[in-house]
């Protein structure tokens, strides 16, 4: 996704808090978060929607302000490797999301093709969502 906007205005917004219900796509509620996010080492843990993937943690690997973070993710289902970068010009910025996930127990492909479909479907949705909410921020 690329946005409008230099880089350190999208990497603050992604990691505002107060902000990841309206575009992390299934946010239910932050359970708990640790004091140094999005340091490395630091933990984040919250619960999606009903109907969603229930409780997700997630710990951070690496962290370069300005490039972006790596962390470990794991719910109920799965487990794997996020990363997110930041890439910017000054006036635009390119934020890639990716995800590598293996499920924690054996899965038939029809039901490993469907996980993937999905979990594509929520990254699509929050770098979309985010991208509004950045459009909705620079506008103010």
């Amino acid at each position: 996704m690329v946005v409008e906007g230099p880089g350190i205005e999208a990497e603050q917004l992604w990691h505002d808090r107060s902000r990841w219900a309206s575009w992390i796509a299934g946010f239910g509620a932050l359970q708990k978060l640790g004091d140094d996010w999005p340091q490395e080492g630091a933990r984040r843990v919250w619960v999606t929607r009903p109907q969603g993937r229930g409780l997700v943690s997630e710990t951070v690997t690496a962290y370069t302000a300005g490039e972006g973070q790596t962390l470990e993710v794991e719910d109920e289902t799965v487990r794997g490797t996020q990363r997110v970068r930041f890439e910017s010009d000054g006036v635009r910025t390119r934020i890639t999301v990716s995800l590598d996930l293996d499920t924690k127990g054996r899965v038939p492909p029809a039901r490993r093709w469907w996980l993937r479909r999905r979990f594509r479907g929520e990254l699509e949705r929050s770098l979309q969502r985010f991208a509004y909410e950045f459009a909705a921020e620079r506008d103010r």
